[in-house]
């Protein structure tokens, strides 16, 4: 795989989930929260839209930019918080529920890129 193919499928995540949480707000706070923490408030639906407006912003840098190796490290280390906050929030403060699944496998889908991207890197400058 080449180092362009890992960084835009790194971007894919960013794109889709946050495209999902961009136009149907609503519907990712309904599904992904805990009844006991679900609000469904038009403020909620915002503060989700503009999540999604953010991740979609992400994904397009991460499609556009042409990643160095350093990035691939850099944005691989910057991942590791985002497992402790889906374990937290799973499992410690249960506010998301089984579907809070789908970040956690982007986001080690996204670290194996960043893996994979970091390698082919080296092999590209070698």
């Amino acid at each position: 795989m080449t180092p362009l193919l890992a960084q835009r499928l790194i971007a894919v995540p960013f794109l889709v989930l946050g495209a999902w949480c961009l136009f149907l707000p609503r519907m990712v706070e309904q599904l992904g929260f805990r009844p006991e923490y679900y609000h469904g408030t038009a403020t909620t639906a915002l503060m989700m839209g503009c999540f999604g407006a953010q991740a979609v912003l992400a994904g397009l840098f991460a499609w556009f930019s042409r990643f160095t190796r350093t990035t691939f490290l850099v944005y691989g280390i910057a991942l590791l918080p985002f497992f402790w906050f889906n374990y937290w929030f799973v499992f410690v403060v249960p506010m998301f529920n089984e579907w809070m699944l789908l970040d956690f496998g982007a986001n080690v889908a996204m670290l194996v890129l960043c893996v994979i991207g970091y390698r082919a890197s080296a092999r590209e400058t070698a």
